[in-house]
């Protein structure tokens, strides 16, 4: 019985042979050609294809991922570069600078109200556009770590932006304190960044427009910023004015203090030759009371009468006689 079963199967096998022999006799002589020539066709294709699988080329400012099953690498230098086929993938990634904004499109430079809406620690209303820029320091991280990194970083962006803008005072956020602002926000959301660890590093952060709300507001506050500016002015101007006068105050001080010195030597000096005068005076009344005395009533006279009128008088107003007569008369005779 189980012979029986083989031929039959065995004849079931010979009778489809027969059919596609019978078949092929059946099609055109070029049948056979035609099959042979896509055959060599798809063949050559599948060749190309898998050459050029093996290679890829990697720019200057690319990096290049391979991973191979679950392990990877990171291919930096440029150039023309060779891969295991169906095995391992290649993805590119930049290493040059991008950037997004907050609070504005960057295409369209289109406002965008609630990315740009604040509010300050004094309870005012502020609308404040940021622009960032960021590089790929980590491609593995920046792959694996996170699904949507960049939409990671702007959302860790927006909100290290409100807390630090609800931190400062409108004045800060509009006039001296952007710098401040931004370098705060900047070094903040790096910090974030390399806890998370995700490849990505800030490397700028700017304040792009800073205003108020309204135009009512707007205008006080450029009020406010005038008269600040006009403070700032008149300030310098008295710098000035004072940096003017106080070297020639303090060249008329000088020239007033030299003159008192010299005045108070000049009198030091006179008070010296006087008390030395009168020391050697006294030195020599010391030795010859009585000459010293006649000495200094005739030099007293000497200094005393010249400038002095000698009128003789019998007591009475009437009759005035004075002598310059007779000295002028007596003098010339002598002479």
């Amino acid at each position: 019985m189980f012979k029986r079963k083989n031929r039959t199967e065995q004849e079931i096998v010979q009778e489809a042979v027969q059919k596609k022999k019978d078949k092929d006799d059946l099609m055109p002589p070029y049948f056979h050609t035609i099959k042979k020539v896509v055959l060599c066709v798809i063949a050559g294709v599948f060749l190309l294809f898998t050459i050029f699988q093996t290679m890829y080329s990697l720019e200057e400012d690319e990096y290049a991922v391979i991973r191979t099953f679950g392990s990877v690498h990171v291919v930096e230098n440029p150039g023309i570069k060779f891969k295991i086929p169906y095995i391992q993938k290649v993805y590119k990634v930049s290493k040059a600078s991008k950037q997004f904004s907050v609070g504005y499109d960057l295409v369209t430079d289109e406002s965008i109200d609630k990315e740009s809406f604040m509010i300050t620690s004094d309870y005012n209303f502020v609308n404040i556009d940021f622009y960032f820029e960021y590089q790929i320091t980590d491609p593995i991280q920046y792959f694996y770590a996170s699904d949507e990194p960049e939409v990671n970083v702007k959302n860790l962006a927006q909100s290290y932006i409100r807390d630090t803008v609800g931190s400062h005072g409108v004045d800060d956020v509009l006039t001296t304190g952007k710098y401040a602002i931004q370098s705060e926000i900047k070094e903040k959301l790096q910090k974030r960044l390399e806890a998370e660890n995700i490849g990505i590093q800030i490397t700028n952060a700017v304040i792009q427009d800073a205003e108020v709300p309204t135009k009512e507001v707007a205008q006080a506050f450029k009020n406010v910023e005038d008269a600040k500016q006009g403070m700032e002015t008149a300030i310098n101007n008295a710098n000035a004015d004072a940096n003017t006068r106080i070297p020639a105050a303090n060249a008329e001080a000088d020239k007033i203090v030299k003159n008192a010195q010299a005045q108070k030597e000049a009198l030091i000096a006179e008070a010296e030759g006087q008390a030395a005068r009168f020391n050697s005076l006294y030195q020599e009344y010391i030795k010859f009371p009585l000459i010293t005395k006649q000495r200094m009533f005739y030099e007293t006279m000497e200094e005393v009468l010249p400038s002095m009128k000698i009128y003789i008088t019998d007591g009475s107003t009437q009759t005035l006689l004075p002598l310059e007569a007779f000295s002028t008369y007596s003098t010339g005779e002598e002479e």
